[in-house]
């Protein structure tokens, strides 16, 4: 099937080019012998159509048979090494088309394990994956086909205008003529199907997200009888795409058949013109032949070239889309603390070592050179933190709290509050405005991020499993994890009861983020996923909402191990899984409006009270 003609162009081309030419520069010496082998090639093809002269005015005329078989045997010769040339630049093209491709394709995922949470808040899944897949593809379409192609077009146009410039100028007027008249056509011809197809896209988008949302909602639909309504709407948006489907095929259509009449009408004239200067003496036979020839294949390297600059200015396109995101700001790390493991003396003195101790420690870099290590406890504690998503709409404001080692703190309020927005800023997905956060006792600016997340386990509501076995996913909080501190991990979660049940056991095989299961046992799966990566800084984002108050139940008691000894961040809507924290934190509209423990909160019959008794309802 044709590629379509779209109107997608680089708004920079020259930036575009700039940032290619990276990839492009570390296979320099193999596109550069690809662009000698196609002038190779190309110029032999060039070169045995001239050479039709030679082999009718030097042997076919005179009768020198011979010299005619000499002549072929070398054009044998000639053609081989044309052959060889056009077989390795193409081999040659698609191991190189595939390593830029690889490299880009490896620089942008590198890229995007890099971008900042709010990158993907302010973009769509979507749109990010595009990049991986349509604007990749049409670049590695344009390397395949139109790097060697654009050259090869390019030569034989200029050589054939030389040449037949040579042969006969008389005669090259009229092709120029034509030549003119057929790019004047291919031009409109082009802008009106460029036209049809971005209204065909379009059609097309509306109609797939018509039928994606049918097919998400079609329970709906039958509840509410309207299958006939959805037929009928159906149908005009699908005549819609008929029509400009239709005419955008109709003028792409025209543009070969065009361009093929024309070089007819060309050729026709240049026969009949030439065949008169043949006869009256002003041209030879030989001549003739060759002019024939060339007139006969002009309209092909025009047509192609016109089309191979379109691929290439949509894979620009592309290739400007990929290089913008790689332009974006990575997290900003200028942190110099990070983890390491100690021994811990009787004195309490902690020294660094390599073997694994349970005990780590922040290695804290001082002014004057030295080295202080702090010991990794968990006491997280907010100064004054204001924090905003956009400039000067902050979303919390002046949060004062503290957590020490082996507290439970919790967070309750109505959603838009600022609870997840708070341990977002613990692990510093987001930096905050003004204000301090201090994990024991380091500002977290100073701690490098890897470190810092390393040392907190979050569970989330929206529970995301990789495809692999369930060990891999358990696994996935502590890469290196034996076998028996998976099972562990997963008992600990009373998760190890339902997975033995499973036919294959901790081999089973999750896909399509965990599909085969249900959404209680993704919980399950999660919090095994936190407790095997033994954090000393615990964060539950409505871990338990997604399951049933019977398995809610049953993990109370794996759930108190998990964060035993830990400081806990609990975020709940259950306000019956919070009641033994340490302190509670009800928050609104980004303010921390009362705390307390449950008991305390309960005596001041304030919002806590309104909330837990339901005389106020969360949103």
């Amino acid at each position: 099937m044709a590629r379509q003609i779209t109107n997608a162009k680089p708004q920079d081309m020259m930036k575009t080019l700039s940032s290619f030419k990276k990839y492009i520069g570390y296979h320099k010496y193999a596109l550069s012998s690809v662009a000698v082998l196609v002038i190779i090639s190309t110029g032999i093809n060039l070169w045995g159509t001239f050479q039709i002269r030679t082999v009718i005015n030097q042997y076919l005329m005179p009768g020198d048979y011979q010299g005619l078989v000499r002549f072929i045997i070398f054009m044998i010769v000639v053609y081989m090494i044309g052959a060889t040339s056009t077989a390795i630049y193409k081999q040659l093209m698609v191991h190189t088309s595939q390593k830029i491709v690889k490299e880009m394709r490896q620089d942008l995922f590198d890229k995007t394990q890099k971008l900042p949470i709010q990158y993907f808040d302010s973009h769509t899944h979507g749109e990010v994956m595009s990049h991986f897949t349509n604007d990749l593809d049409t670049v590695q379409d344009a390397l395949n086909n139109c790097f060697d192609n654009l050259i090869q077009s390019f030569i034989m146009i200029v050589g054939t205008l030389i040449l037949i410039f040579v042969l006969s100028w008389q005669l090259s007027l009229i092709v120029f003529a034509c030549m003119l008249i057929m790019y004047f056509m291919i031009q409109y011809l082009t802008k009106r199907s460029k036209h049809y197809f971005s209204k065909q896209q379009a059609a097309l988008g509306d109609l797939n997200g018509f039928i994606e949302e049918m097919v998400d909602g079609v329970k709906v639909v039958k509840v509410f009888n309207h299958e006939q309504a959805n037929i009928e709407e159906f149908n005009r948006r699908n005549r819609i795409l008929q029509e400009a489907a239709t005419n955008a095929l109709t003028y792409s259509g025209r543009t070969i058949p065009t361009v093929v009449s024309i070089s007819y009408f060309n050729y026709a004239i240049v026969a009949c013109i030439g065949g008169f200067l043949t006869i009256s003496g002003f041209m030879d036979l030989g001549s003739l032949s060759s002019y024939l020839v060339f007139v006969r294949q002009t309209a092909q390297p025009v047509n192609q070239f016109t089309q191979q600059l379109n691929f290439i200015l949509a894979a620009m396109a592309g290739a400007e889309r990929i290089f913008d995101m790689m332009s974006e700001k990575p997290e900003i790390d200028d942190g110099q603390v990070t983890l390491t493991r100690v021994r811990k003396h009787k004195d309490g003195h902690l020294s660094e070592c390599q073997e694994h101790t349970g005990y780590w420690a922040w290695r804290h870099p001082r002014p004057d050179g030295s080295i202080e290590l702090v010991e990794l406890k968990g006491d997280v504690r907010f100064h004054d933190v204001v924090f905003g998503y956009e400039e000067n709409v902050p979303i919390l404001k002046n949060i004062n709290l503290f957590a020490k080692p082996g507290q439970k703190i919790a967070f309750v309020g109505s959603t838009g509050a600022g609870k997840t927005t708070i341990t977002n800023l613990i692990n510093r997905f987001y930096d905050i405005s003004s204000g301090s956060i201090t994990y024991d006792g380091i500002d977290v600016k100073l701690i490098k991020k890897d470190d810092l997340r390393h040392s907190i386990s979050i569970v989330l509501q929206d529970t995301h499993l990789f495809t692999g076995t369930i060990a891999d996913n358990i696994r996935y909080g502590k890469l290196d994890a034996t076998m028996d501190e998976v099972i562990e991990a997963a008992k600990l979660a009373n998760a190890h009861s339902f997975i033995k049940r499973l036919p294959n056991g901790y081999d089973t095989m999750l896909s399509g983020d965990g599909a085969n299961l249900s959404q209680g046992q993704r919980q399950l799966l999660a919090i095994a996923r936190a407790a095997i990566a033994d954090p000393p800084v615990l964060i539950l984002d409505e871990a338990t909402s997604s399951i049933d108050t019977r398995t809610e139940k049953l993990i109370e008691k794996g759930m108190d191990r998990l964060m035993e000894n830990r400081t806990v961040f609990v975020i709940a809507h259950r306000l019956s899984t919070v009641r033994n924290s340490n302190a509670i934190m009800v928050l609104d509209h980004g303010e921390i409006i009362e705390r307390g423990s449950h008991d305390e909160l309960i005596a001041q019959k304030g919002r806590y009270y309104q909330l837990y008794t339901g005389q106020f309802e969360l949103d």
